[in-house]
């Protein structure tokens, strides 16, 4: 009995170790292609829909001198690398279109490291990510028939304006866009700590004075027909505040878009200003 008693117990032993290994092994199976180096990280990315191709996996840290991070694209088998990490503690996780951010896993370098890719769960939850320019794409533009421009006393559009082209180029390229990326979180929607307004435009016309480029801001939109141009950015962030969403869903990265290694290191100050930082013009 003492020797069945022994043979049961390193049968069940055995078992347990075996379901144990299994285990383990499923939170982390290693693809043979996947060939890491002692800076490296890698792995798979899945979701419920399986492996996610063209999505971004980011590794970051605080413990270098200043903020970095190093971003990667996933191929068509959900497989990354992230190459060549300076040693230290980092934050992983993963973004892409049609999803929301992954949680982040706290890692090091040298390791393969699986990821758990987050599905949107509604359409809005997915715009979040969108490009700037997708939510700027939904401002209503004058239409080609109101130009050339006659004035105050014609149609209101600045004489200077002789096509809808030269509108666009305003508020896209030579004017607005020119230092910010509107469609980002912060331009789609208007803060707060503006205060109270009695309409949106107004509104708007409190917002480009805010900064120290006010100067700039409200000379670029002099160019414009200003009153209507306040109303029509005034209307693109009542419409996203009412749950419009961009009309385009953005692709994800495709063929050699996908081999992009990109490396980031924080090198400004709060209050530093981009033409303080910039080495060139635009």
């Amino acid at each position: 009995m003492r020797t069945a008693g022994v043979i049961s117990v390193a049968i069940v032993a055995a078992v347990l170790f075996a379901a144990g290994q299994t285990r383990l092994d499923a939170q982390q199976p290693v693809d043979p292609a996947l060939r890491i180096g002692a800076t490296d990280l890698g792995g798979v990315v899945t979701s419920a829909r399986g492996p996610e191709a063209g999505v971004w996996v980011i590794a970051e840290t605080t413990e270098l001198p200043t903020k970095f991070a190093k971003i990667v694209v996933t191929d068509d088998r959900g497989r990354y690398v992230l190459p060549e990490l300076p040693k230290a503690t980092y934050s992983v996780w993963v973004r892409g279109y049609g999803l929301v951010d992954s949680p982040k896993a706290r890692t090091a370098p040298g390791k393969i490291l699986n990821l758990s890719a987050v599905v949107a769960p509604t359409a809005a939850a997915a715009a979040e990510y969108y490009p700037a320019i997708y939510w700027y794409s939904m401002l209503r533009v004058p239409d080609k028939s109101e130009f050339p421009g006659t004035g105050p006393n014609g149609n209101g559009m600045p004489v200077t304006l002789k096509s809808q082209a030269q509108w666009l180029d305003v508020v896209k390229t030579n004017g607005c866009y020119t230092c910010h990326a509107l469609g980002t979180k912060a331009t789609r929607a208007i803060p707060k700590e503006l205060g109270d307004f009695k309409n949106p435009a107004e509104a708007w016309q409190r917002r480009i004075q805010s900064g120290q480029a006010l100067t700039q801001m409200t000379t670029a939109l002099g160019r414009l027909d200003a009153p209507r141009a306040l109303k029509l950015f005034a209307d693109w962030t009542d419409r996203i505040a009412g749950g419009e969403l961009p009309a385009s869903r953005p692709t994800r990265p495709q063929g050699v878009e996908r081999n992009v290694v990109l490396t980031l290191w924080d090198w400004a100050g709060p209050k530093d200003y981009l033409h303080d930082e910039t080495s060139t013009d635009k």
